[in-house]
């Protein structure tokens, strides 16, 4: 069950922008100051997850698409040479970013201090080059290879979002690849759709870890106790919206049942005594947290996926992480 968590981290601050070294108590403004970050979530079986921007683009404020370009803007980061073309050379105005670097909570600046127009913007726009790639073994021969990643039409369109001029805005872009990203039959790559990627108001969100009783995993035979490989997953648990829903209405990835996934992360074996897991940006509110050792998680299909043990988790307005035990029959 892969699991890829791409987060991006977007803040506009709307304030004043002295204009002619004046440094009256003009308070009336029409522009905003907006900054963009990346963070992610672990994906299941990759050494690195490298995606390749080229540029942000903000549309539908009622004037031309305001963009700004990786290597161009001083509001964008430089280029770097991790996006490749088939000749192996670096694609000008990319920056490739190993999203495994950038977990959790953490995040990555990617646009400081752009100045905006306060208004309506009816899309969030990342423009993506050629070249991203997930190192990954595909053989089950413990050597992790290159496998391209491809986004139709190099863009992922995202919701939008009112810059209200004094105001200070701040949101988040999460990508869950388990949801988003599909190996395709007889393909030799990765495709990055749109869906499971999300726009969350970042002073609305909370963080969610926790950890699993070993009793809770011996429960279930499917389950896994304490691999020789950390690397590898024991378990997987998914984030519903609202408390109290009955198992039988949770549907994962691609499933049809009433209540689609909010977020899924793996959950892993420290080598010691402790199975943890964790789910940056979400959205403040109650939710039903489900546990499952069910692997095979197609995003495309209806997948038998079996929910044993459930929890309800509340989310709050916090840069700390509200923290939740699955204990299990075996350990009450």
């Amino acid at each position: 069950m892969n699991k890829l968590m791409l987060t991006t981290l977007a803040t506009a601050t709307l304030g004043l922008v002295a204009c002619g070294g004046s440094d009256s108590d003009d308070n009336n403004t029409d522009t905003a100051q907006f900054s963009l970050g990346i963070s992610d979530a672990p994906v299941d079986n990759a050494e690195s997850v490298v995606a390749c921007f080229n540029a942000v683009e903000l549309t539908g404020n009622g004037d031309e698409p305001r963009t700004f370009t990786v290597g161009e803007d001083i509001e964008a980061p430089e280029e770097n040479d991790l996006c490749t073309d088939e000749d192996g050379q670096p694609i000008a105005n990319t920056i490739g970013i190993d999203l495994l670097e950038f977990t959790g909570n953490d995040s990555m600046v990617f646009l400081e201090n752009a100045e905006i127009d306060a208004g309506q913007y009816g899309q969030l726009r990342l423009v993506m080059a050629e070249g991203s790639y997930i190192m990954t073994d595909t053989n089950d021969d413990g050597e992790a290879e290159k496998v391209a990643v491809q986004v139709p039409s190099n863009e992922l369109k995202l919701d939008g979002f009112v810059a209200d001029a004094g105001g200070n805005l701040n949101f988040t872009v999460e990508f869950d690849l388990r949801h988003a990203m599909t190996n395709p039959v007889g393909q030799d790559h990765y495709i990055l759709k749109p869906r499971g990627v999300r726009l969350v108001d970042n002073s609305a969100v909370g963080h969610l870890k926790g950890t699993v009783a070993e009793g809770a995993l011996l429960f279930n035979e499917s389950c896994t106790v304490a691999p020789e490989d950390t690397e590898e997953p024991v378990a997987y648990v998914y984030l519903y919206e609202g408390s109290d829903l009955d198992e039988t209405t949770l549907a994962d990835n691609g499933g049809s049942e009433e209540n689609e996934p909010y977020a899924s992360t793996a959950v892993y074996f420290d080598g010691v005594d402790t199975y943890d897991f964790s789910i940056g940006f979400v959205a403040a509110g109650d939710y039903t947290a489900a546990l499952t050792c069910n692997g095979g998680d197609d995003p495309e299909a209806d997948d038998d996926v079996n929910f044993f043990l459930t929890e309800n988790v509340t989310i709050e307005e916090s840069s700390e992480p509200q923290e939740l035990e699955f204990v299990g029959a075996a350990e009450e």
